[in-house]
C-alpha cells in the first residue's frame, strides 16, 4: 500500500482547489480603493468668500397663477446704475414726488440701495437720475391701494413688477401710457380692472397680468410684439376667441390664458410659434377637436387643455407624449384617447374611445381629473426600471456559492475519513 499513497494526496489537492476555483470565478472583482488625495496647504483649503448679491438682484416672489411660468429676467442697465457710488446726481424731482405720492417706503435717497430698501433702481443720467426699475411684492408697509396715476409718472421704467399689492386704476392704460421704455411688466394679483390697452409699446418682452379682474378680448396690438417671450393673462375675465394673429408672436415661449372665458377653437396659427415651451389654455370654454399640429411642435414641454369642451379623439402619439413633461386634458367629457396607440397607464383623466370615436365609459369628474392629469417623464420610465432591475444581478449567484461550499465540505469530510483510516492501520 505504500506506493499508492501519492494518488490519494493528488486527489486531495484537486478536490480542495476545485471549489475555490468555482468560488473565485463567480465572485465579482473587488472595487479599487481610491488613492489618497494629496494634502492641500492650509492657505488653499480656506474657502473663498462668496460675493454678496446686490439688493437690486433680489428676486420677487412669484405670483400665484394657475400654471407655473418662469420668472422674468430682471432688466439690467448697461452701466449697473444701482451699484454705482461715483454718481452724485440727485433723483429727478418729478419722480421723487411721484414716489412720495405713492407712499411707498423708501430711503431718503431712493437711488442709494440698502438691504432694507431694494424696491427701486436708478440710472446714472445727469443732471438728474431716473428710476428704471420698481419691484414690489407682498408689501405690508405699502398703502392700501397704490395710485395708478402716480405710477404713470415713472416714465423711465424698463422693469415694473407689482405682485400681491392693490392698485387703484381704471385700467392698465392709465399706468402704461407714458412708459415707452418698458420691457418687463408684471402686475399680478393686484385687483386691477378694465381692459387691455389698444396700443402697447413694442419693447415689451414679458407681460404678466394674471390674477386680476380684467375683461374684454385680446387686442391686436398684443400680437404685434415681435420680442414678447411671456404672455400670462390667466385668472381674469377675458372672453371671445383667441385671435388668429397670436401666431405672429414668433419669440413667444410661455403662453398662459387659463381660467378665463375664451371660446372657439385653438387657432392653427399657434403652430407657427417655433419656440413655444409652455402652453396653458385650461379652464376656458374652448371647443372643437384638439388640433393635430400640436404634436408637431418640437419645443413644447408643458401642455394644459383641461376643463374645456373639447371632443373627439386625442391626436397625440406615444413619441409626442414622451417628449412632454406635463400634459393635462382631463375635464373634457366628450374627449377620449385611442387605446391602441396610447397606454392606459398614462392616466390622462379621460376614457378610451370606442370604434365610433366616442368615450367608452363616463370620464372621471373634473375634481379628480386635475390630480390624475399631473404627469412627468417618470410615467415613461418603464424601460429604465426594467433595465435597472436587470442590473441588480451583480456578483456571484447565491446558488453557485451554496453548491461550492457544500462540495468543499463533503470533499473535506471524505479526505479526513481517508486520512483517519490510514492512520489507524
Amino acid at each position: 500500500m505504500e506506493p499508492s499513497q501519492p494518488i490519494p494526496l493528488l486527489l486531495l489537492l484537486i478536490l480542495l482547489f476545485f471549489p475555490s476555483i468555482i468560488i473565485s470565478s463567480s465572485s465579482p472583482p473587488l472595487p479599487q480603493t481610491p488613492s489618497p488625495s494629496p494634502k492641500t496647504s492650509p492657505s488653499s483649503s480656506k474657502p473663498s468668500p462668496s460675493p454678496k448679491p446686490s439688493p437690486s438682484s433680489k428676486p420677487s416672489s412669484p405670483s400665484p397663477t394657475s400654471s407655473p411660468l418662469p420668472s422674468p429676467k430682471a432688466s439690467t442697465s448697461p452701466s449697473s446704475p444701482s451699484s454705482s457710488s461715483s454718481s452724485s446726481s440727485p433723483l429727478d424731482p418729478k419722480q421723487l414726488r411721484a414716489l412720495e405720492s405713492l407712499n411707498i417706503p423708501t430711503s431718503k435717497n431712493p437711488c442709494s440701495p440698502t438691504p432694507l430698501h431694494n424696491t427701486t433702481t436708478c440710472d446714472n443720467s445727469k443732471p438728474f437720475r431716473h428710476i428704471i426699475s420698481l419691484r414690489l411684492s407682498n408689501c405690508s408697509s405699502c398703502p392700501h391701494r397704490i395710485s395708478g396715476v402716480s405710477l404713470s409718472h415713472l416714465s423711465n421704467l424698463t422693469d415694473l413688477s407689482l405682485s400681491n399689492v392693490q392698485i387703484k386704476a381704471s385700467g392698465p392704460y392709465v399706468i402704461l401710457a407714458h412708459m415707452n421704455k418698458l420691457k418687463t411688466l408684471t402686475i399680478s394679483n393686484a385687483n386691477l380692472t378694465g381692459f387691455l390697452p389698444k396700443h402697447v409699446h413694442s419693447n415689451l418682452t414679458h407681460i404678466d397680468l394674471s390674477g386680476n379682474q380684467l375683461k374684454g378680448s385680446i387686442p391686436p396690438s398684443i400680437t404685434m410684439l415681435d420680442s414678447l417671450e411671456t404672455l400670462n393673462l390667466s385668472s381674469n375675465g377675458f372672453k371671445g376667441e383667441i385671435p388668429s394673429s397670436i401666431g405672429d408672436l414668433i419669440s413667444l415661449k410661455n403662453l398662459s390664458l387659463a381660467s378665463n372665458s375664451f371660446s372657439g377653437s385653438i387657432p392653427d396659427s399657434i403652430s407657427a410659434i417655433p419656440e413655444l415651451i409652455h402652453m396653458d389654455l385650461s379652464s376656458n370654454k374652448l371647443n372643437g377637436t384638439i388640433p393635430k399640429f400640436i404634436s408637431e411642435m418640437k419645443s413644447l414641454k408643458y401642455l394644459n387643455l383641461a376643463n374645456n369642451n373639447f371632443r373627439g379623439v386625442v391626436p397625440f402619439n406615444s413619441s409626442f407624449m414622451k417628449r412632454l413633461q406635463v400634459i393635462k386634458v382631463g375635464g373634457n367629457s366628450d374627449l377620449c384617447y385611442n387605446h391602441t396607440i396610447l397606454s392606459s397607464k398614462l392616466k390622462l383623466g379621460i376614457a378610451p374611445c370606442d370604434k365610433y370615436g366616442m368615450p367608452m365609459s363616463p370620464p372621471p369628474s373634473k375634481d379628480s381629473s386635475s390630480s390624475e392629469d399631473d404627469r412627468s417623464d417618470d410615467d415613461y420610465d418603464d424601460d429604465d426600471d426594467t433595465s435597472h432591475k436587470k442590473g441588480h444581478h451583480h456578483g456571484p449567484n447565491k446558488v453557485v456559492l451554496g453548491v461550492a461550499i457544500a462540495l468543499s465540505s463533503i470533499v473535506f469530510l471524505i479526505v479526513f475519513l481517508i486520512l483517519c483510516s490510514k492512520c489507524c492501520r
